[in-house]
């Protein structure tokens, strides 16, 4: 599942991160301030839009407080509550999570049994701490993963659960269970930045029906109560940009470049902003780095292989799989993805090593089986 903060992408330029590239020039100085920003007078006119109230994302209520009775003993141990949440929420039949794109707090979870995977951390987080399970919350730097909704790209992004165990001892809780790499970069946060993530979802998804105002309370909420958050900041943009207010929307593209210089969104609007204005140059150099940003990435190239294959271009799948494993050594899917390349190229030998070799790395039994299978069949066929 694939969820946390949805940053937007106007009009369609794709562009992956990669955290060693050098950073795109940003001003030290723009005309319009953050306060402008959030002010954001050219949207609202005279009009007083009210500030949003605190939401308690984490709140848990008598229905959820009923279940964790039935279903966990608040007297046994860390591991053996762990164990019996998990098994209550993902095994139970009577629960039945469903993944939706919406953004929703615990209860509203809990109650809707679906959501987006931010949905599922807040409902996580929220119960186990409520049966004393230290759960926070964990980002994890996935392949970037693009969706469109009408005349919007959207970069999804994904959070899960670090749940401290003692003794230095952690496990992570992910429902993202189809496609998830242990090798993926991760980084813990705090609760205030994953209430940031909430808030800029929720404008995300007005902006996606174009309902501009209740967009502007969302993101605004989010970057006062983080500033730091640069993908807010490129959702202004966004928002500004749709309403044809550039100026407006190259400050707050700038603003979540000065926080991360790598933020993809805001690069890649930048480019297409600045193409739109006629400004060739600045365009042409936020659109190298974005192109610099997605070749370099391993993942990224991976998803290229991946297409290569499934469109029988095995020497092309085979160029991309090669820059991938130079980058990231450790990835069994890679190994795997290669065997089968040269499988598909006819080359029985070589395919074998190479599904060996992912056979060796791969850390989950169930992959490894399924590796030595594909191994015993070629082993048969030959």
């Amino acid at each position: 599942m694939h969820s946390t903060k949805k940053s937007f992408l106007l009009p369609v330029v794709f562009a992956l991160l990669t955290a060693c590239a050098s950073p795109v020039f940003v001003p030290d100085q723009t005309v319009i301030s953050t306060e402008q920003l959030l002010r954001a007078t050219p949207l609202t006119g005279s009009n007083d839009i009210p500030d949003l109230p605190d939401v308690d994302v984490l709140a848990v209520n008598r229905d959820m407080l009923e279940f964790l009775d039935r279903h966990v003993n608040r007297h046994h141990g860390r591991t053996l509550k762990l164990h019996e949440l998990l098994y209550a929420i993902i095994t139970e039949g009577s629960f039945g999570l469903e993944y939706d794109e919406r953004t929703r707090t615990a209860q509203e979870t809990f109650a809707a049994r679906r959501g987006n995977c931010l949905s599922f951390t807040n409902m996580f987080v929220a119960m186990a701490r409520e049966v004393g399970i230290n759960a926070t919350y964990q980002e994890i730097d996935i392949p970037p993963n693009w969706t469109h909704e009408g005349d919007i790209y959207m970069l999804t992004r994904h959070v899960n659960v670090i749940v401290d165990m003692g003794g230095n001892i952690v496990k992570e809780v992910d429902f993202n269970i189809d496609d998830f790499q242990s090798s993926y970069n991760r980084k813990i946060i705090s609760d205030a930045r994953a209430l940031a993530h909430y808030y800029s979802n929720i404008g995300a998804e007005f902006l996606q029906q174009d309902k501009p105002l209740e967009a502007l309370r969302f993101f605004r909420k989010a970057a006062t109560g983080d500033e730091s958050f640069a993908p807010v900041w490129s959702n202004l943009g966004a928002l500004y940009s749709r309403a044809g207010h550039f100026d407006y929307a190259e400050a707050a593209y700038l603003q979540a470049l000065r926080l991360n210089p790598e933020e993809l969104v805001a690069m890649s609007n930048l480019g297409q902003l600045y193409q739109f204005q006629g400004k060739t140059e600045l365009a042409d150099r936020y659109f190298a780095r974005s192109n610099q940003h997605r070749m370099q990435n391993p993942y990224y190239r991976y998803h290229l292989a991946r297409k290569a294959f499934l469109g029988k271009d095995y020497e092309a799948a085979i160029k991309h799989l090669k820059y991938s494993l130079r980058k990231k050594k450790g990835e069994d899917t890679f190994y795997f993805l290669m065997g089968l390349s040269y499988l598909g190229k006819g080359d029985e030998v070589v395919a074998q090593r190479w599904l060996k070799k992912a056979e060796e790395i791969a850390t989950d039994d169930g992959l490894k089986r399924n590796y030595h299978n594909k191994i015993e069949r070629l082993l048969e066929s030959g």
